[in-house]
């Protein structure tokens, strides 16, 4: 049988670690509202730009080849996107930022999830949060996934700051 001074010890560890992952973390804002596409994964609400949390879309620039012929697969992504913001209120929410500051969320229109979108039909590639989305995508050659293309963030390495880079 357990002895009491334990229990009082592992109630008490146990509420501790409750209450850390509860006030550990940045809490979750959320921002709604008109959205406006900047790239495939970029987007900014009442002026606020916002990064899509868990993918990553080719740059705007980028172009993919697909039957033989080049693609702006950058353009693309940001045409996808584009026409999801246009669907309706868009809401977002998030609680990370990334190294230029910007809110890391998910969004959702009409409850449906932007980034899974994306991903699912190869506008974009599973970056932590849709490995799913992606392995469908590429079962199916989707988007990208349809031809050859470069990751977008070897492809930001080797172009530098707008400037190629030999590979």
């Amino acid at each position: 049988m357990p002895r009491p001074r334990f229990l009082l010890a592992a109630s008490f560890l146990a509420i501790a670690v409750l209450v850390l992952s509860i006030f550990g973390r940045a809490p979750e804002e959320i921002v709604a509202g008109e959205a406006r596409a900047l790239d495939g994964d970029s987007l900014v609400i009442g002026g606020r730009a916002m990064r899509l949390k868990g993918l990553d879309a080719p740059e705007a620039r980028q172009t993919c080849t697909i039957a033989g012929r080049e693609v702006p697969c950058g353009r693309e992504a940001t045409l996808a996107l584009r026409r999801w913001l246009a669907r309706g209120t868009v809401v977002c929410t998030g609680g990370e930022r990334d190294r230029y500051e910007r809110l890391l969320v998910t969004c959702r229109v009409n409850g449906q999830d932007i980034g899974a979108d994306l991903v699912r039909n190869g506008h974009a590639l599973d970056y932590g949060g849709y490995a799913a989305e992606e392995r469908e995508a590429a079962l199916h050659f989707r988007g990208v996934w349809a031809g050859a293309f470069e990751r977008p963030d070897v492809y930001r390495r080797r172009m530098g700051n707008g400037r190629p880079i030999p590979p």
